[in-house]
């Protein structure tokens, strides 16, 4: 019998809420204070459809026997086209993610430092930052992994403080004020704000990651999921709807580190620098393991023979290097095709591309539960866990749409090259199917 330790459903509750908050938060006010506090509305709608996905995804961990996660899932119904797909859209979209997250270290770092940066030195910190939380990397992931566990914090603990502290600063009639600033319809104003609360949920997928090492996952993992999800929903309601009844909608909107602002209001200017430093390294470390994470999913790819051979080479500290060169390669490419007229617009463009990529993958797995089920000889789960992968699977639609056309557009467009792509490899698997 194993005598290893396992964690409690507590504790995989926090590590799944940390791996979920990340820097997905730290410049959102700026965009939702285009709305005001009617985005409240689209926080909780993505709340929801979050549980949803969260609760598909934890069902699909459990059962799948296939490897690759979310890759897996989809080979259940759409076979290795499916895997393919599923792998590329993932893969594109953290690529495309990870130059926001860039782009919001800039933001804070340059809001800190007192600089005033042009689109084109915006431009150019965010490729100096990407390269900078890349190089790191090369030491292997426990170096990784030690100092993204340290950073994360720098983003978390300025969140708790807000949702709770910040409280003591709010007014009513300034959030009244603030409630609906461009005077936009009830629906219009809530589709405008859903691409960027469902960014800060991004990330869910990767929850069941731990169910080895939890006791009861068949339980455990689901609970831990959910409870995360909710968590981290709480949190993003409340720190950012307190700005708004602590600070005018257009001083935020017009901030490039919005926390930071809010900070300095309510107890002087030190406290928003020493914050704006700690987001600053936050976002950084983020970002360095999201940039080892990246490469590492296109090494998965090439075990499936979807990627050349140069994503599985690792050097004697166990990481991806040639991968890591090449795609941070691509993100330079990206951020010089983002450059845009202010900050906060340079940081939507990526992100409202990266959500469009990443709910390609999340309907991909909506559509494979039922195989996953049937598979795995789940009846008696069959009926609730259909019904919650069908309304998640809606909500992904109304996620792609509330992205915009051309957001759409730019998402159809990589997706077109991947079955490009996938056509010139599928003879490897689709004609042995098809003559088995």
């Amino acid at each position: 019998m194993s005598t290893t330790k396992k964690m409690s459903v507590t504790q995989l509750i926090i590590i799944t809420a940390v791996n979920m908050m990340g820097s997905g938060i730290v410049m959102l006010p700026a965009k939702l204070a285009q709305v005001g506090g009617l985005s409240i509305i689209s926080w909780l709608v993505t709340a929801v459809g979050s549980l949803l996905l969260a609760y598909a995804f934890a069902k699909c961990g459990m059962y799948s026997q296939k490897s690759g996660g979310m890759d897996g899932y989809a080979e259940y119904t759409f076979g290795k086209a499916g895997n393919f797909l599923c792998g590329y859209s993932y893969g594109i979209s953290i690529i495309i993610a990870n130059v926001a997250i860039a782009t919001s270290a800039v933001g804070y770092g340059a809001t800190f430092l007192g600089a005033e940066l042009t689109p084109g030195m915006t431009c150019l910190a965010t490729i100096a930052v990407l390269w900078i939380a890349t190089l790191p990397n090369f030491g292997g992931p426990g170096v990784t992994g030690k100092l993204s566990s340290i950073t994360v914090w720098g983003v978390i603990l300025p969140i708790l403080a807000m949702s709770t502290v910040g409280w003591f600063y709010f007014s009513g009639n300034l959030y009244v004020a603030n409630w609906n600033v461009h005077n936009l319809p009830f629906g219009e104003a809530a589709t405008n704000a859903i691409t960027m609360t469902l960014w800060s949920f991004l990330g869910l997928e990767s929850a069941c990651a731990n169910a080895d090492a939890v006791d009861n996952p068949e339980k455990s993992v689901p609970t831990a999921v959910l409870c995360a999800t909710a968590l981290c929903a709480v949190i993003y309601i409340a720190s950012t709807n307190v700005l708004f009844g602590m600070l005018p909608a257009a001083e935020i909107e017009q901030s490039s580190a919005p926390f930071g602002l809010a900070f300095a209001h309510m107890f002087g200017p030190l406290a928003g620098r020493v914050v704006m430093g700690m987001m600053t390294i936050a976002c950084m470390g983020c970002l360095m393991g999201w940039q080892f994470t990246l490469p590492n999913i296109f090494k998965s790819m090439v075990r499936e023979g979807f990627m050349p051979s140069a994503f599985a080479y690792t050097n004697r500290f166990g990481a991806p290097a040639k991968g890591m060169l090449i795609l941070t390669l691509i993100q330079t490419a990206m951020a010089f095709m983002a450059i845009s007229p202010n900050l906060n617009q340079q940081f939507e463009i990526p992100v409202n591309l990266a959500t469009i990529a990443n709910l390609i993958s999340y309907i991909l797995c909506m559509s494979a539960v039922k195989n996953i089920l049937i598979t795995a000889d789940k009846q008696k789960e069959m009926a609730f866990s259909l019904f919650d992968a069908a309304v998640g699977g809606v909500y992904s639609l109304y996620a792609a749409y509330a992205s915009g056309f051309e957001a759409m557009t730019y998402g159809s467009l990589v997706v077109f090259a991947g079955m490009l792509f996938y056509g010139d490899i599928s003879s490897r698997y689709d004609l042995e199917t098809s003559k088995a």
